[in-house]
């Protein structure tokens, strides 16, 4: 056999390939998609070698320790307990159709309701409900004021700007009654306040895995992006097939949404998850250097920026116009 029969037949083999795989249902695109991931992942974690270092209490290598970072755990343990209450309310409001039942207002008290526990939680319980040092600190010296800072600003500017990618590069829509800033619905400025704070504090805890679990190194460093990567996209993902029954968020092709969509969508956290798992590490390190609000604001913005830059960079290279604005 020739290089040249070769060459051909690898080219008709590959071409089979692609055929195969649009004409598969998005059931299974997506089980090929999200186990190959998981493959990949279980695959580079053989060649790991295990950290030598004597980690404090286990569990540290999911959560923050409670000896040496005791206001990251609280904030973090507070995240995934309020997580389950928002979760289950949301769920109910889909699986009951209650907002069929919602007008404008409706849906701005409830996404702005349950926004609160996470935006008032510094000011109202800075301890967390678990003994958080916080609750000893100025409350613009507090690690859950400067998170929950960060995560708004990085919402904001997502829905300000990034929302206009969705309806520009996917065809999206949202047709629920509702007051808009810029054309994107005010009450998803809340909605996704909780939404990522959620999504950072599960990141967190994976990305912590990684680094506590094994030696630094290249190895690591290729498990640490391959964990973004592919928690990026499984987000993404998740998040669309959750909400894919909410008849006022549209797709002109659910299938591209699913599959390049999740690809676009999980550009997002490509930058803001270790962004945010790295964010100020020396919360409780009194002798370290704490970041200030400003600084927080400044980080979450420049986080912001490169997110707009990678999705524009995409839009340019699948040649689609970007339009923004509207009442």
């Amino acid at each position: 056999i020739t290089s040249a029969d070769a060459s051909s037949r690898f080219s008709h083999l590959q071409r089979n390939i692609n055929m195969d795989f649009q004409s598969m249902g998005i059931e299974m695109k997506m089980t090929a998609i999200l186990a190959t991931m998981l493959a990949i992942l279980i695959g580079i974690v053989q060649l790991q070698k295990p950290s030598c270092k004597e980690e404090k209490p286990p569990s540290s290598r999911f959560l923050p320790c409670a000896v040496t970072e005791p206001t990251k755990r609280a904030y973090e343990v507070y995240t995934l307990i309020y997580t389950t209450i928002w979760i289950g309310i949301f769920a109910c409001v889909v699986a009951f159709q209650i907002y069929e039942r919602l007008d404008a207002w409706g849906y701005l008290y409830l996404c702005g309701g349950l926004s609160l526990p996470f935006l008032l939680q510094p000011f109202v319980l800075p301890s967390c409900g678990m003994n958080s040092p916080d609750a000893h600190r100025k409350w613009y010296e507090r690690y859950s004021m400067k998170a929950n800072l960060w995560i708004a600003v990085y919402s904001f500017i997502g829905n300000y700007w990034y929302t206009h990618y969705f309806y520009s590069v996917l065809k999206a829509r949202y047709s629920m009654p509702a007051h808009r800033l810029n054309n994107v619905p005010i009450a998803l400025y809340f909605a996704t306040h909780f939404y990522f704070s959620t999504y950072h504090a599960f990141s967190n805890i994976l990305l912590r895995w990684v680094t506590r679990s094994f030696e630094n190194g290249f190895m690591r460093n290729v498990l640490f992006w391959s964990v973004v990567v592919s928690f990026s996209y499984f987000t993404a993902f998740m998040e669309t097939l959750t909400i894919s029954s909410y008849p006022y968020y549209s797709f002109e092709d659910k299938h591209m949404a699913y599959t390049t969509g999740s690809a676009f969508y999980g550009i997002y956290f490509l930058v803001s998850f270790p962004t945010f798992f790295y964010f100020e590490t020396q919360v409780d390190d009194k002798e370290g250097k704490h970041t200030t609000l400003w600084e927080t604001f400044v980080s979450s913005c420049g986080a912001g920026m490169m997110i707009l830059c990678l999705l524009d960079f995409v839009r340019l290279y699948i040649g689609v116009n970007l339009v923004v604005g509207g009442a």
